[in-house]
Order: structure tokens, then C-alpha cells, then sequence
């Protein structure tokens, strides 16, 4: 099915003499973890979404299932985003309501979505946020490290210089970053980050609002040895890192 809109989104051009309807673009943030953790209001934007725009329909299936609901959805991902734009903004000339959703937590930060928003509000589209989850916030304001500024950099990158250079750069900033990382790479991205920024103060946050949600607090060097010594590790991760410490006087 994917494919098949993915051709026939390809060959639609949007009549841009044509004025919006009354159509709008929904950013719905999800739950990270728990459930529980939908809004009512995030919920009634799903119910009374037409498409449901979504990163994966299996995961975003399980979590309309929970609810109880049955939408249209449509499969919007980093690799096809681009050539969804045409069909959906289309679908909004036409008056329906296209709900985004990623797989969890806050659409378009280091998600989905930023392409169709842009696209909506250049032709005069209404987008409407609907904010909640965040593993993001949820990192920050666990970690107790200080919360602002912050800045969210994504996930590190994978070839070691550039990971190097990312984390040299991230500690000129002197204010906390967060970051995602794996868990096949995260013991490798600690040594560099404090091979680079020194013990600076951080946090490792792993399955946020989940069963077995964890907080590890120290700095680079403690962390790196803790979780060095665990034979596995398995789930999501967060890296909160804080501002070099203020050398007393």
C-alpha cells in the first residue's frame, strides 16, 4: 500500500490557485513509554483526524488500537516525507485534517514532520501543536543538571572524528546539551565525549516512562566506568551533559 501512494503521490501537482479549505495540519506528541501519558486532548485530535500521517502505521496500529480507534493512516518517514508532501497538501486543500504523529514523543524534533509543517504554513495552512511527551524534557528535567539554556543536538554522529568534533563543539556551547544515543554506541560516545570536554557533570537516562526507567547521574568519567561494566545494554537512551563546573576561588 505504501508503495502504491507513494507513486500516485508522486504524479498529483497541487492547484495552488485553490484556496484552503478548512483543513488543518495536527502535531500530536505520543507517549514515550507509558500510555498513560496521552493527553485527552491528543486523544480527541487522533479520533477526529482524517489521515493520520505517522512514522510507522504497525507502532502507531498498537497505539490507535489501545484507544479503540480505526484510522486512515499513511506511512511518513525520513525517506518518503518528501514525496508524501504533494498528496497531503492536497488532502488539506480538500478540507481534511492530517494528524502527525511519530513513533513517540514530540513530532519533527529529530522526527518527521518538519517538511509537511513548513509546506502547510508557505500555502497558508493552520497548524495546530498539540504538545505532551518528550523524551527530550524528560532527560532534561530528571537530570538535574541546569535546565537552561539547553540545547538539543540530535544523535551523535557515527564515525568517531565526527563524533569527536560534534562533542567538541557541543562543550564551546557552556550551557547543558542533550542528546539520543544507541546502545550499541553509547560507551564509545561517552569516552569521546569526555576525551574531548573533560568529567564534565551528566546524566544517562534510559526507557524513559518505561518499566525499567533508569537515571544515572555523575559525570562523564563514573558513567563511562559504571556502564562499561554491565554485560548488555538495551533500550533508549538520553545523554544529558552539563556546563563545566565553576572552579572555586
Amino acid at each position: 500500500m505504501d508503495a502504491a501512494e507513494d507513486q500516485a503521490s508522486e504524479h498529483q501537482v497541487m492547484d495552488t490557485d485553490t484556496d484552503p479549505g478548512e483543513g488543518k495540519v495536527v502535531v500530536v506528541a505520543t507517549p514515550i513509554g507509558n500510555l498513560d501519558d496521552l493527553s485527552p486532548r491528543a486523544r480527541r485530535a487522533l479520533e477526529s483526524a482524517d489521515i493520520i500521517a505517522c512514522e510507522d502505521t504497525r507502532r502507531t496500529g498498537r497505539l490507535l488500537a489501545h484507544l479503540g480507534l480505526k484510522k486512515r493512516m499513511m506511512s511518513m518517514h525520513d525517506h518518503n516525507e518528501r514525496r508524501r508532501l504533494p498528496q497531503l497538501i492536497d488532502a488539506l486543500y480538500q478540507g481534511l485534517v492530517v494528524a502527525v504523529v511519530s513513533d513517540a514523543g514530540t513530532p519533527l524534533v529529530n522526527d518527521p514532520g518538519f517538511l509537511l509543517v513548513r509546506e502547510a504554513a508557505e500555502n497558508d495552512i493552520r497548524v495546530e501543536p498539540v504538545p505532551g511527551p518528550s523524551a527530550i524534557l524528560a532527560a532534561l528535567v530528571a537530570s538535574a543538571l541546569p535546565p537552561y539554556p539547553f540545547t538539543f543536538a540530535g544523535f551523535a554522529p557515527n564515525r568517531v572524528k565526527r563524533r569527536r568534533q560534534f562533542y567538541k563543539n557541543m562543550g564551546e556551547l557552556g550551557h547543558t546539551f542533550v542528546l539520543f544515543e544507541s546502545p550499541h554506541r553509547l560507551i564509545t560516545s561517552l569516552a569521546d565525549a569526555r576525551a574531548e570536554i573533560g568529567d564534565r557533570p551528566a546524566a544517562v537516562c534510559r526507557e524513559l516512562t518505561k518499566m525499567h526507567e533508569e537515571v544515572l547521574r555523575g559525570d562523564l568519567g563514573s558513567l563511562h566506568q559504571e556502564l562499561s561494566a554491565r554485560p548488555s545494554l538495551k533500550g533508549e537512551f538520553v545523554i544529558v551533559v552539563g556546563p563545566e563546573p565553576k572552579k572555586k576561588r
